[in-house]
């Protein structure tokens, strides 16, 4: 009986103080934000953009198309009954704040004065929307890799890249956040600042085939990829990789489907880097040269995300978990916008944003070289392509 007392005499003190707290505000709702029915940049500068679709597109980095698709996957889930106290944001009008913080890497507070919505609901609706396009759309734009869809990426490699069996390109990128509180030095690189990793997997079309979002910055690419689902996957051959065929115009051997990444990754059956800058003939320099010209993809495919979702060139002022959902969130935008616009790339006008190589790669076994060695000897015979390897 003491102790009912004693909770029930808790919670009056509480409800007291929160009454009390509330009864300080000022404004329930600021007068600012009262009038963004009026003067908010969502009825007074959306539904004019709706009228002219390159500005429209120029705003929100994508087609009103490809805006209204998009608000059809996600309107059920971001979409809020009205409350008791005030008038619901609708779910477009979310979408809208959430991609204009993506596409800019605006604070909150500088959203707060454009669209007249206070700083803590833009934080909320934000994270909700986010999550809700990673929920709707990775199923549809990030799905498992099946052998039918790295068989596939791989005939598109070697008639852009002319690089057979080749089933993507993987590389790390360095994502900039604040550092989270008693984290020391776990997310401090070697660039001398805090992040996260993105690791991604991209096809020749500069789509990102796999991802994996949130090791820490200190850790480098080799022991990032190995520890993550998609390299535990790949190196225990859980990956639904096809199985071996010889290279075009050869009889034997079969050859594995690799993908091709750079110094820092680890040489394994389905993974390839180049040679060292050591001791470098003409067959290993061709190798080299080719090996590059289909990497050079997955730095595409980074310099356009980021070109378009400018958060990602920010410091973001998020926790660790947060900041995950917002690069979930971009990487599905970004294959999404590119299966509804698909542009012409040229990859030699692409700017790279990537970590520079890192020489700390393990040894590899003598078979899994050789593997190298096969494919470096086809480049200069039966896969030979004398107008882009003649100087080399």
């Amino acid at each position: 009986m003491f102790v009912s007392e004693l909770v029930r005499f808790r919670l009056m003190r509480l409800r007291l103080r929160q009454r009390r707290r509330i009864s300080r505000r000022r404004y329930w709702i600021h007068e600012v934000s009262l009038l963004r029915n009026t003067y908010g940049a969502f009825l007074s500068l959306y539904v004019q953009l709706r009228d002219h679709p390159f500005k429209f597109q120029r705003y929100l980095r994508m087609s009103i198309e490809t805006f209204d698709v998009l608000l059809s996957h996600v309107k059920d889930e971001i979409h809020h009954q009205r409350s008791t106290f005030c008038d619901s944001i609708c779910a477009e009008q979310r979408l809208v704040v959430t991609l204009r913080y993506l596409a800019t890497g605006e604070s909150f507070a500088s959203l707060h004065y454009q669209f007249r919505l206070g700083k803590s609901t833009i934080c909320q609706l934000v994270r909700e929307t986010c999550d809700a396009i990673w929920n709707n759309l990775q199923p549809l734009v990030l799905p498992t890799p099946t052998s039918e869809m790295w068989l596939a990426i791989s005939q598109h490699f070697e008639d852009v890249a002319n690089f057979p069996n080749c089933i993507g390109a993987v590389d790390g990128k360095h994502i900039r956040i604040q550092k989270p509180a008693h984290s020391g030095s776990l997310y401090y690189n070697y660039k001398k600042y805090f992040s996260i990793v993105l690791m991604a997997i991209a096809d020749a079309r500069y789509r990102f085939v796999a991802v994996d979002i949130g090791a820490y910055g200190r850790t480098n690419d080799s022991r990032d990829f190995r520890d993550s689902n998609m390299g535990r996957c790949l190196y225990n051959n859980n990956f639904n990789i096809p199985s071996s065929r010889p290279l075009p115009g050869t009889e034997a051997p079969s050859l594995p489907y690799v993908l091709v990444g750079d110094e820092a990754f680890q040489l394994g059956q389905n993974l390839l880097k180049p040679y060292t800058s050591r001791s470098l003939n003409s067959t290993r320099r061709i190798f080299n040269y080719r090996l590059s010209r289909a990497r050079r993809y997955v730095e595409c495919a980074f310099g356009i995300l980021t070109a378009k979702w400018r958060i990602l060139l920010t410091c973001m002022q998020l926790q660790p978990e947060n900041v995950d959902g917002v690069v979930k969130a971009c990487i599905c935008l970004h294959n999404f916008v590119s299966r509804h616009e698909p542009q012409v790339v040229d990859p030699d006008d692409c700017e790279s944003n990537l970590m520079s190589i890192d020489s700390t790669a393990v040894r590899s076994t003598v078979e899994i070289m050789r593997i190298r060695d096969r494919f470096a000897n086809y480049f200069t015979h039966e896969g030979l392509v004398p107008w882009q390897d003649r100087h080399v």
